[in-house]
């Protein structure tokens, strides 16, 4: 299937809040952001709690995209709020961090157990 550029610009995705809601489409942002709160509160992702006094909270910035089908036609609407995580200093913001690691033996075996 031959993919037509001309559709990756017509997404006009926008590239922050204020363009999100003064856009011609920002029921629909909206909708796609309260969606994506109501899942963050649901299953407890994260507590909203009060900050503490000289603390400077970490900011956040929503990202927003159009997810289309083969066609090029619109699907649906997505609102992500991502952290910016790289303001923080280990020490001061916190202590440790986890990343998951696989190694190739262990991917192995379990493949190896499935029939």
């Amino acid at each position: 299937m031959e993919i037509n550029d001309d559709k990756l610009f017509i997404l006009n995705e926008p590239t922050n809040y204020m363009k999100a809601i003064s856009n011609i489409d920002s029921e629909k942002w909206l909708q796609a952001m309260k969606s994506k709160m109501d899942y963050t509160y649901t299953n407890y992702v994260w507590t909203l709690v009060d900050s503490l006094e000289g603390i400077k909270p970490i900011r956040c910035k929503w990202v927003f995209k159009k997810k289309t089908s083969m066609n090029g036609n619109i699907q649906m609407y997505k609102a992500r709020l991502i952290y910016k995580g790289y303001i923080q200093r280990q020490g001061v913001d916190f202590d440790e961090t986890f990343s998951i690691v696989a190694m190739l033996k262990s991917i192995s075996i379990f493949y190896s157990c499935i029939p």
